[in-house]
């Protein structure tokens, strides 16, 4: 996945990966999380939430030697095997979970996925992750209720379209509002068997920490309530911190502690304990790794020797 080459002064860039893994490898935790396993995703797993055009217009253009699919997304050689390995880890890690291997796991990817929609690339993203994720727990074990929760700065708008209409996926996107992508109003809910099933939690730049946290445990828990799921998914973007050069709603590091365990809190009140994240933004490398560390540990990690 550090074979996504981008344009330089891209912020979607491969040392997001080097910089977290090193600050785990110093911080312990390298020693105490045991791997999980790594595979590309196959055209069977990914036409379940894309289309086969889009697939194979993917292929055309890193076979030409690359190019955009947007003005913020980029395709070069080796970034297939990176989007198809970043899929299959998320795939991989449902399979895990839900075979009981592991209680929770934590998909340390890129590309980052949830503004992929079913044909189309976006905002750094190339195959939807983390909806990926939710079809494996929905089609290969068959549950009936799956909440993703999404507290990246920028709003799911990909995750939201590919379930929009689901009685059997629950969406909750907390996020800066109004900035990009542009959706994620209060008032989009669901629509058809989906409706009431998506939450979006839009708030403005300058919003108290407080007020953040007050809104995300009162949505977060209503919602959870209402659709029981059987396994949580967290799309974990950590842009929304202060020092955050493309996002910035005003966290600090210890407030995605507060965040994850409010989700641990769900999941063990739902799904047994069940929690599948998967990386999505954050782009201040040492803050990002900082953030991902507090959120391992809020997942229940230990660290251990250095």
């Amino acid at each position: 996945m550090i074979e996504h080459r981008v344009p330089g002064g891209h912020p979607e860039r491969p040392e997001r990966l080097t910089a977290i893994l090193r600050h785990l490898e110093r911080s312990g935790y390298l020693n105490t999380c045991p791997s999980g396993r790594v595979r590309e995703a196959t055209n069977e797993e990914l036409l379940r939430v894309h289309e086969s055009g889009y697939i194979r217009e993917l292929e055309r253009l890193e076979a030409r030697g690359g190019g955009s699919v947007d003005p913020d997304t980029w395709v070069f050689p080796h970034s297939m095997v990176a989007a198809r390995l970043a899929a299959g880890a998320a795939i991989e890690a449902v399979s895990d979970v839900m075979s009981g291997r592991d209680r929770r796991a934590l998909c340390l990817i890129r590309p980052p996925g949830h503004h992929a929609l079913r044909g189309d690339g976006m905002g750094f993203c190339i195959f939807a992750n983390v909806s990926l994720a939710a079809a494996e727990a929905l089609e290969r074990f068959g549950l009936n209720r799956v909440l993703i929760v999404d507290f990246d700065v920028h709003h799911g708008n990909g995750t939201q379209a590919l379930y929009y209409d689901s009685e059997r996926v629950g969406f909750l996107s907390i996020h800066r509002f109004p900035f990009y992508p542009g959706t994620g109003a209060k008032g989009e809910t669901g629509t058809g068997a989906g409706l009431g099933h998506t939450l979006n939690i839009p708030l403005a730049h300058g919003t108290r920490r407080s007020e953040y946290h007050a809104a995300f445990r009162a949505g977060l828990h209503s919602l959870a309530d209402r659709i029981k799921p059987e396994l949580v998914l967290v799309s974990a973007g950590f842009d929304a911190h202060a020092e955050d050069p493309v996002g910035d709603l005003g966290l600090e590091t210890e407030d995605f502690e507060t965040i994850t365990r409010e989700i641990v809190e769900v999941a063990e009140a739902h799904a047994q304990g069940r929690i599948v994240s998967v990386l999505e933004g954050g782009y201040n490398l040492p803050i990002l790794a900082a953030c991902v560390a507090t959120h391992l540990h809020a997942l229940g990690a230990e660290p251990g020797p250095a």
